[in-house]
């Protein structure tokens, strides 16, 4: 059996590269919205962020996926992958 070619990608927060499925895949579609992307195959821009607390409090401290979007984020988007990994919101409990 062939083996099949596992994509990579590269977090914008820490630069470590993983397997596409181990990331968070943040899309902006061609109307501007933003949303997160579980298939990974949603139309638009894509920048991705490791399923990580740290590399998503750089993100929004930073402002990186405003940067690699070009479009203002929603606060909830960050909120929303958060609550997906098991973390509190508010950013000071665990």
């Amino acid at each position: 059996m062939k083996q099949r070619k596992v994509p990579i990608r590269k977090c914008i927060a820490c630069g470590n590269t993983q397997d596409k499925r181990e990331l968070f895949r943040i899309v902006r579609s061609p109307e501007g919205e933003v949303s997160l992307d579980p298939t990974g195959k949603k139309n638009g821009r894509g920048a991705y962020l490791s399923k990580d607390k740290a590399c998503i409090e750089k993100a929004r401290k930073k402002n990186l996926l405003a940067k690699h979007l070009n479009v203002d984020v929603d606060e909830r988007i960050f909120i929303e992958m958060l609550s997906l990994i098991g973390e509190e919101t508010n950013g000071e409990q665990q």
